[in-house]
């Protein structure tokens, strides 16, 4: 069997398509995989790193807003999507695939667009609780919709083609233990916040976690906590936190660095996560079973992060707070309450549990399957 994985652009749409290509892999070691990605995306490093083979295309974004920049900024993404189209053909040609899976990105469209028109298989994979661009434009021909969240469905008209399957993960998330996690970390039993925007961070939220640390520092340091500031933040915020009041030298419980690398661990550990709301992340959360105050990203397209947020705050899986309605002191009163609140912690944990999809990867892998077992049916 010949499989096309096509994704790009961020961790969230990668690492799915490579959990089920691994998984692929150790079940069927002599089926031919191929990905193909955007040629400046993430996956040129992340995808040869776990050794697959890797195809790219020149692909470009559509910019919404009606100025003369945009304008022409569109025009040459059109010319560029008609040389990606061109090159997917030759790759479809010449691979021959009997299945191709997209998990999201502009470099998916071409290869699930051309691999329909030439009757190949397809499935599109949509990691937030809202469609995205690209998977609109997908489903009109993808032969199976594959969506994270069940409530998801009613976003789609042929629901006969939608499978509701997760968002694939790595296991550490579920099978790391909170005792495991806390003494691979060195911390001591006293409750831990962990914060963090992200791996660029976001300015105006590293700000209030900044206010944050301050009113922690007054109350006698309660609580350990650790802050991810991201790349970005890492360059001022250091100095943010002196000039705010907040030596850190004198308050060991609260750490600040670049990057949380252990992330399973980080989770595992903590009593509560205070973080975005991007998919990966909540299944992650979800996996792990963290108690969590979710702060969605206003600047992502369709609002898609706040959507997401709120299918686990009606579950009662999550405390949602908009960007524009909190500050450090909000956000540290509402951590205040969740950490005294341990009822509330054990019904956040439960939510969590039922909402995770633990075998997410083995359901798209038996979907691959079946796609490919109907084509030679078919035939």
């Amino acid at each position: 069997m010949n499989v096309i994985f096509t994704c790009g652009g961020t961790g969230g749409h990668i690492n799915p398509a490579l959990a089920v290509a691994k998984l692929l892999r150790e079940r069927r070691p002599d089926d031919n995989i191929l990905f193909v990605g955007a040629d400046d995306g993430m996956e040129r490093d992340l995808v040869p790193r776990e050794g697959f083979r890797l195809e790219t295309l020149a692909v470009s974004n559509f910019q919404r807003k009606p100025t003369p920049k945009a304008l022409a900024h569109n025009l040459h993404a059109v010319r560029t999507l008609r040389r990606a189209f061109r090159k997917a053909d030759a790759l479809i040609k010449s691979f021959a695939p009997d299945v191709i899976l997209g998990t999201g990105g502009y470099a998916s469209y071409p290869m699930l667009r051309q691999g329909a028109k030439r009757g190949v298989p397809t499935a599109v994979h949509e990691s937030n609780a809202i469609p995205g661009l690209t998977t609109r434009m997908a489903v009109k021909t993808a032969s199976r919709i594959l969506v994270n969240f069940e409530e998801s469905r009613e976003q789609y008209q042929n629901q006969d083609r939608v499978v509701a399957v997760g968002m694939p993960v790595r296991q550490e998330f579920l099978y790391t233990t909170r005792a495991e996690a806390r003494k691979k970390l060195g911390l001591d039993e006293r409750p831990l916040v962990v914060s963090y925007w992200g791996s660029l961070g976001a300015r105006e939220m590293n700000k209030k976690i900044a206010d944050f640390f301050l009113r922690e520092t007054k109350d006698g340091d309660p609580w350990q906590h650790t802050h991810a500031t991201g790349s970005f933040g890492w360059r001022w915020m250091p100095e943010f936190v002196t000039e705010a009041g907040v030596t850190l030298a004198e308050h060991p419980s609260i750490s600040m660095r670049e990057y949380l690398y252990d992330m399973p661990l980080w989770m595992n550990a903590a009593d509560v996560l205070i973080c975005r709301a991007g998919a990966s992340t909540l299944s992650e959360i979800a996996m792990s079973g963290t108690p969590c105050i979710l702060v969605p990203s206003p600047n992502v397209a369709a609002n898609h992060q706040e959507k997401n947020a709120r299918v686990l705050e009606r579950r009662g899986a999550a405390l949602v707070l908009r960007e524009s309605e909190c500050d450090g002191g909000r956000l540290y009163e509402a951590a205040k309450a969740l950490l005294q609140d341990r009822p509330r912690q054990e019904a956040m944990r439960t939510a969590l549990r039922e909402l995770a999809v633990v075998d997410s990867a083995e359901r798209i892998f038996n979907e691959i399957l079946e796609l490919t077992r109907r084509k030679v049916e078919n035939k």
